[in-house]
């Protein structure tokens, strides 16, 4: 039986369950602070995530991975520090857009700026250069620890092979999925996501390693 045939809560604690008992607690996102989770969430556009952290150390050995150090630091030093990630001159934009953001309108204080409340917070995201929807969410959940389910490339596939009825098209359709049938939990939220990234890496490839899948018995692939 696919999950389509199931109540979809009972369903989505279900892949959770499975998930969870396959891999234990991911402890994601690796990061000493939410500044740096902001920074991560940037470089990971397009990259995997080995890449990323070279770039933050490298950041980190530059001292230049703090709001204040980033909205001084030149552009060209900083996609130099940042080139283990790619596209590291549009990135190098994308993190002092957000830095020179961060300046202008709340002194520096990313504290400040996860004051707003969350609809206003992730418009306010939505409008910095190089933030998208799964940018915005990632820094909700990660840094701003706000209940905000994320959905990328890992998401859409395992539960489009799982089959669940939902326009796989649209990214706020199958965030309402797991909104409304999850209890708005912060800790539930990162962990099932992270869950479903680990997952999506390591099984439920492009090329599906379907015999070694803990969802196997819910799956219609």
């Amino acid at each position: 039986m696919g999950i389509e045939d199931k109540d979809k809560a009972a369903a989505l604690i279900d892949i959770y369950n499975r998930l969870f008992a396959s891999y234990g607690p991911q402890h994601w996102w690796p990061a000493d602070d939410p500044f740096e989770v902001v920074v991560g969430a940037i470089l990971t556009q397009s990259a995997a995530w080995t890449n990323v952290e070279q770039a933050i150390s490298n950041l980190k050995a530059a001292q230049a991975l703090t709001p204040a150090a980033l909205h001084e630091l030149p552009q060209e030093r900083l996609a130099h520090l940042i080139r283990p990630s790619g596209y590291y001159n549009a990135k190098a934009l994308k993190l002092k857009a957000f830095a020179d953001r961060l300046h202008s309108r709340y002194s520096g204080d990313l504290g400040r700026l996860f004051t707003l409340d969350t609809a206003t917070l992730r418009q306010e995201l939505l409008s910095i250069h190089g933030v998208g929807e799964e940018t915005a969410d990632s820094i909700l959940l990660y840094a701003a620890r706000r209940p905000v389910f994320v959905i990328d490339a890992y998401t859409r596939r395992i539960m489009s092979r799982l089959g669940l009825p939902t326009d796989k098209d649209s990214y706020r359709a199958l965030q309402a999925l797991f909104a409304q049938n999850l209890p708005r939990d912060e800790r539930l939220f990162n962990e099932y996501h992270a869950l479903l990234v680990r997952h999506g890496k390591d099984v439920c490839r492009k090329i599906p390693d379907c015999p070694h899948c803990c969802l196997r018995a819910l799956c219609s692939y």
